[in-house]
């Protein structure tokens, strides 16, 4: 047994025992209760809301934003309202929100195009003297405007769509500005362009007409076709660069026709042989320099006098080989089975139908530094037995990419296992142009080769250059423009007279100088001007 106090359940003494708080500590709960702070509803502060000139007071909490204000007040903002101070703003007492109703609407008005008044300088009428060419029309168009109203009072008004009903006809006033020029005879069709209309002189240099006077022409494109009668040309276009054109320069009132819309750049002409077949190649815009990525294809289109026919792709868009960007410069076989081609690193042949590329010349691309890529200009002889042309350094020696050596050189592989030189440091821009046949003394036929001579040969790029001409082997040379001491040509591609301009046998290169127009006899060497009015940029001869 162990002894020890018992330990007796608590059952057995009843509920435990509750001890009372003190009383000081309920006192001090009460107190501190009593001290606490009284429970207030929010402050009320009053806004001025003004809706289109009305004006309604509204009671808010502090604190609120103007847009809940709005809403307390019933006022609802349409997709375009406006509120001042703006929605988020937390409002203060005594502030007025200005709530701007504004409404948006749509109006179509028909307004006059008033035409332009051109007008054109012609060395071939009295200076002082005017004569009206084509009389002005003021056009039409529909133009839709979105008009913006704010409390009804209209704030903005904008054009956002605008249809031409009837275009607008220039007033073409053609402008004597000096005495004429003495008239020479000349044979074929001779079209120049000037301030961005083409003309044509036919007889004599004192016969001449204007043939498109839309003042867009840009000059890239500017071709005759073999037998005169029709105008190849490119015209500058809002989007993109320009399109491509031909006027039929033989119509009663000729009417330029859209022949391709895609941009031309270095290449488009006639066919020798086939009768109206033009062939292109085509370039796409770029927002960069130089404006476009060439495409380096070949695309041929008849042309028939009801209109254009459907263009055939000949040769793919490619990459072009080096500085391909830039493009590739075609130029059509006397007889017409193929094209040579020029770009940066060679010099070809391109027969048709096949379409594959036979590199005749293979060049160091010369390093501009540049924007741009020099690419060769090239001429075929009258047969198409021998290719003219400009290579970068001299045959057989090594060349740098940025050495300014140039040489023209003759290609005849045939009959020749390379290219011939024919003139040495001749410059970048010397552009050969082969003439037509010619009798020689000895019953032969021969011909003579046109070509820039750069006055600095190393600084070809920006020099200026000396119209020469020699015989097709590289021998007689001699310079024909300017003379000694007198400032030189920009690079050009002249052109050869058809025929004979006289009894003498004397034929004559057309070019440019400082905007205007001048011919070259060949032998004698006589130069005289054709115009006067320095607005001319492109020259073809037929």
């Amino acid at each position: 047994m162990v002894w020890g106090r018992a330990q007796a359940p608590l059952t057995a003494f009843g509920p435990p025992r509750r001890w009372p708080r003190p009383w000081w500590l309920v006192a001090l709960l009460l107190l501190l209760w009593g001290c606490r702070a009284p429970v207030r509803s929010p402050e009320q502060v009053q806004v001025y809301i003004d809706v289109a000139g009305e004006q309604q007071t509204v009671q808010v909490p502090a604190g609120t934003t103007v847009q809940e204000a709005l809403k307390q007040a019933g006022i609802q903002l349409g997709p375009l309202d406006r509120t001042d101070p703006p929605p988020y703003t937390l409002v203060r007492p005594e502030m007025t929100v200005q709530v701007i109703r504004v409404e948006e609407r749509f109006e179509e008005v028909e307004e006059i195009i008033p035409f332009e008044r051109r007008l054109l300088r012609n060395e071939a009428l009295p200076e002082g003297e005017s004569r009206l060419v084509q009389a002005g029309k003021n056009g039409r168009r529909r133009v839709t405007y979105r008009i913006l109203t704010e409390n009804g009072q209209e704030v903005a008004r904008q054009a956002v769509k605008e249809e031409v009903l009837e275009p607008a006809v220039p007033e073409i006033v053609m402008v004597g500005v000096r005495q004429p020029l003495v008239a020479r005879p000349i044979p074929g069709r001779l079209a120049y362009l000037a301030g961005g209309n083409a003309w044509v002189m036919e007889g004599n240099t004192g016969v001449r007409r204007p043939v498109v006077l839309t003042g867009d022409l840009d000059g890239r494109i500017f071709r005759l076709s073999p037998d005169g009668r029709w105008l190849l040309f490119t015209r500058q276009r809002p989007e993109g660069l320009n399109s491509l054109w031909v006027v039929d320069l033989e119509a009663e009132e000729p009417e330029p026709q859209l022949l391709q819309e895609r941009d031309v750049v270095h290449f488009a002409d006639f066919s020798p042989v086939v009768r109206w077949l033009v062939a292109y190649s085509t370039v796409e815009p770029r927002p960069g320099p130089p404006g476009w990525q060439a495409n380096n294809d070949l695309w041929v289109q008849p042309l028939r006098e009801s209109g254009p026919g459907r263009p055939r792709e000949v040769l793919e868009a490619r990459a072009g080989g080096v500085y391909g960007w830039w493009g590739t410069r075609f130029l059509w076989h006397p007889e017409g089975y193929g094209l040579a081609y020029a770009r940066a690193d060679a010099v070809g042949f391109l027969p048709l139908p096949q379409a594959q590329e036979e590199p005749w010349l293979d060049l160091v691309p010369y390093q501009t530094q540049g924007d741009w890529a020099w690419v060769p200009g090239i001429s075929w002889s009258p047969r198409g037995d021998v290719l003219y042309t400009v290579m970068h350094g001299r045959p057989g020696q090594p060349v740098e990419e940025t050495d300014p050596v140039f040489s023209l050189v003759a290609l005849a592989p045939e009959r020749l296992p390379g290219p011939v030189l024919l003139v040495e440091d001749v410059g970048m821009f010397a552009y050969p142009q082969v003439s037509p046949l010619r009798p020689l003394p000895d019953g032969e036929e021969g011909y003579w080769v046109a070509y820039l001579q750069a006055l600095f040969p190393r600084q070809s790029e920006t020099s200026r250059y000396r119209l020469m001409v020699m015989d097709r082997d590289g021998s007689n040379k001699q310079a024909l423009f300017p003379a000694e001491g007198e400032p030189g040509l920009t690079p050009q591609e002249v052109r050869w007279s058809p025929a004979p301009v006289d009894d003498q046998g004397q034929w004559a290169v057309a070019f440019l100088y400082e905007g205007d127009l001048y011919l070259a006899l060949v032998p004698s060497g006589e130069v005289f001007p054709l115009t006067r009015d320095g607005l001319v940029t492109a020259v073809d001869w037929r």
